[in-house]
């Protein structure tokens, strides 16, 4: 299944679902990474950009920004957003695994656990020899994703749900240990007036180990700088449920 198709419904509740996500944040910790590597970016490329909220926010900031997507109807919440705002963003409906870009950008970020929604090592050996393509030398890639403990022992088999007044959801986890892949069924009701509207959305998510991303990397011809903590600039513990990884674009 494409990854486009799967957020068809799923786009235009996104936002309220992610209620929670402080994006503020999340570029205060990016940036934390550039000056940790004393880069100054100047362009940043954003795979899996979604609903285009980190584009916005790091363009609100003075950077100028691609985003990436698969999905159009995320893109057509993402421009309308940035329209709105006044922001000059370039959004490109492609696959973050088989992009493609007119020129070099100084940094490239693939945040939320998009990587996790890969499901196979092909496609991401193909999208990190990409990034390494368009990256300029010593631009460097930032992604994260849901560690192995956080699939094992949080998403599991387990049931989550949350009731408010504009949407609510109940999300059944079904976790393959062999495949280590897990199946999200999701059933949404948001509110459209005086009535509730019913989504049901399945989505997909693997399990990567840092061997496996480590090896992956490396074949890629970028390099590992570091594996960070969730939006921490230490090493991530046994527990941590999610790690980011920074790679550098090793060129000579």
């Amino acid at each position: 299944m494409e990854v486009g198709s799967i957020y068809h419904s799923f786009a235009y509740i996104y936002d309220k679902l992610m209620y929670d996500i402080d994006y503020s944040k999340w570029a205060n910790y990016i940036e934390d990474i550039f000056r940790l590597k004393n880069l100054k970016p100047s362009l940043i490329l954003d795979l899996g950009c979604g609903t285009g909220n980190f584009c916005i926010e790091m363009a609100k900031r003075g950077y100028d920004v691609i985003g990436v997507d698969a999905s159009v109807d995320m893109l057509n919440c993402a421009r309308q957003k940035s329209e709105e705002q006044g922001l000059d963003i370039l959004y490109l409906n492609q696959d973050m695994t088989d992009f493609e870009l007119y020129g070099t950008v100084d940094a490239v970020v693939c945040l939320m656990d998009s990587i996790n929604y890969v499901l196979y090592k092909k496609d991401i050996k193909r999208m990190l020899k990409l990034v390494k393509n368009y990256l300029n030398p010593k631009g460097i890639f930032i992604f994260d994703v849901n560690t192995p403990y956080k699939f094992e022992n949080i998403y599991s088999n387990n049931v989550f749900y949350d009731i408010s007044d504009e949407v609510s959801y109940i999300w059944q986890n079904y976790y393959n240990r062999r495949t280590k892949v897990c199946e999200f069924e999701l059933t949404f009701f948001v509110k459209d007036k005086e009535e509730y509207k019913k989504y049901d959305e399945v989505h997909y998510e693997r399990c990567y180990s840092k061997d496996e991303l480590k090896d992956m990397i490396k074949s890629s011809g970028l390099k590992l700088l570091n594996i960070f903590d969730e939006l921490k600039l230490s090493s991530p513990s046994k527990k941590s449920q999610r790690n980011f990884y920074v790679c550098e674009a090793n060129k000579s």
